[in-house]
C-alpha cells in the first residue's frame, strides 16, 4: 500500500535525493515537499530567506490539510526538522545531519538554536543518526535512545563503481566535491596546492559544487598562480559524480565539522584515497596511514601529506581496497534503505494503531 510523506528539506541537494528515492524504491512511499527558497548567497538573499522561514507554518499546515500525508520526515533538527515538529502531523521523523546541528558553536543565535532543537527532539517519533559520531551530542542534550536510528542512508555502490588506479601516477590528481562554503575550508586546500606547484609537482586539482565563495577562491587560485591547474565545475548532478571519481585517485575534506558525510562514502567506495581533516567525524571512518590520511587544519600539513602519497602507492591501493569492501558492508544504500523504509511503515501502522483504539 502506498504511503505519503512529507518532505522539509532542500530537494535540490543529493542528500534529500538519495533519502526520497530509497524510500520510493524500497518503500513504495511517494512524497510532497516543501522547501525554503533557495535564492542567492548574499545577505539580502539570507535575509529573505530568514523571513520566509520565520512565517512558511501556515503554508506548511495548507499542504497538510490538502495532501493528508502519513508522516513528516525532515533534515537538520534546528531548522526543517524544528518545523516539522511544529506541524503536528504524526509519526515526525528527523535527521540531525552535522556532528551537533549546533553550528557555529560560537554564533550568537546558539541558545535559540539549542532551545530549538531540543523541542525538535521532544516531539520527534524517531531521530536518525547517521553514524555513532552524531549520538555523543544527543545524550548530552537529554534525548531518549530508544528513539534514535543509528545508520547511514548509504550510498550505492553499483553506481560508485570501485576504480583500481594505477601504484603511481606522474601527475597528482585530487578531488574536492564538498559545497563552497567557509566551513568546508577550500581556501586551505588551494593553499596547499600553492605549496605544492613551488615544489615543482605536476597536478590537476577539480572542485566540484557551488556556494558562497566561489568568487572568492577563483581569484585565490589566480593569486597562488594555480588557475590552470584548478578546475572549478560547479553545481553536477550526482549522476555526473561517479564518473569524476574514477578519474581522480585522491579525495581530499577539509571541514572545522562533520558528522557522517556521504562524500567520503561515495570517494572510498570508488577507489579514491581520502585525506581529511582530523575531527571527529572522519575519524570514525578514517585511521590515519592506515585506510586514509587524516590532517591538520594546515596548508604546509596538507602539503606535505599529499606529497607522502605518491612515495606509497603500495599502501594506497591497499587502503582503498579495504574502503571499498567498509562501504559495501557497512554502508550499502541497497540494504539500508530497506531497513529505514521498513521502520517508517511501522512508525505509521502504530499511529493508526492508537489512532483506531481512540474511536473504538
Amino acid at each position: 500500500m502506498k504511503r505519503k510523506i512529507l518532505f522539509l528539506g532542500e530537494v535540490y541537494r543529493a542528500d534529500a535525493q538519495t533519502w526520497m528515492r530509497g524510500l520510493e524504491t524500497y518503500g513504495d512511499f511517494e512524497f510532497v515537499t516543501w522547501e525554503l527558497g533557495q535564492g542567492g548567497y548574499s545577505f539580502k538573499d539570507r535575509t529573505q530567506r530568514m523571513f520566509e522561514y520565520l512565517f512558511c507554518l501556515p503554508k506548511i499546515k495548507r499542504i497538510i490539510r490538502e495532501e493528508r500525508p502519513d508522516m513528516v520526515i525532515a533534515e537538520r533538527t534546528t531548522s526543517y526538522g524544528f518545523l516539522a515538529a511544529l506541524s503536528q502531523v504524526k509519526p515526525c521523523v528527523i535527521a540531525q545531519q552535522g556532528r551537533t546541528d549546533l553550528w557555529p558553536e560560537n554564533s550568537v543565535l546558539y541558545p535559540l538554536k539549542k532551545a530549538i532543537q531540543s523541542y525538535a527532539f521532544k516531539k520527534a517519533d524517531l531521530i536518525h543518526a547517521w553514524g555513532i559520531v552524531m549520538t555523543h551530542s544527543m545524550k548530552a542534550a537529554g534525548v531518549d535512545m530508544d528513539k534514535v536510528l543509528v545508520l547511514p542512508k548509504g550510498i550505492d555502490t553499483d553506481r560508485f563503481y570501485f576504480t583500481r588506479f594505477p601504484k603511481s601516477e606522474a601527475k597528482l590528481k585530487c578531488i574536492v566535491t564538498r559545497s563552497l562554503l567557509p566551513e568546508y575550508r577550500h581556501d586551505l586546500v588551494l593553499k596547499a596546492f600553492g605549496i605544492i606547484k613551488q615544489r615543482n609537482v605536476d597536478f590537476q586539482l577539480t572542485i566540484i559544487g557551488d556556494g558562497a565563495q566561489k568568487e572568492q577562491l577563483e581569484s585565490l587560485a589566480r593569486e597562488l598562480n594555480i588557475s590552470k591547474e584548478v578546475v572549478f565545475t560547479g553545481r553536477i548532478p550526482n549522476t555526473a559524480l561517479p564518473k569524476l571519481l574514477s578519474e581522480h585517485p585522491i579525495y581530499i575534506s577539509m571541514p572545522e565539522t562533520e558528522g557522517v558525510s556521504a562524500s567520503l562514502f561515495e570517494a572510498m567506495a570508488a577507489g579514491c584515497f581520502p585525506v581529511v581533516s582530523n575531527i571527529p567525524g572522519n575519524q570514525s571512518f578514517i585511521t590515519d596511514l592506515e585506510n586514509g590520511l587524516l590532517v591538520s587544519a594546515s596548508p604546509q600539513k596538507l602539503a606535505d601529506s599529499l606529497l607522502w602519497i605518491g612515495e606509497n602507492g603500495d599502501k594506497i591501493l591497499e587502503a582503498t581496497q579495504k574502503n571499498r569492501e567498509f562501504v559495501v558492508q557497512n554502508a550499502n544504500y541497497h540494504v539500508n534503505m530497506k531497513m529505514i523504509a521498513a521502520r517508517y511503515h511501522k512508525l505509521i501502522d502504530q499511529k493508526q494503531h492508537v489512532w483506531n483504539n481512540r474511536n473504538i
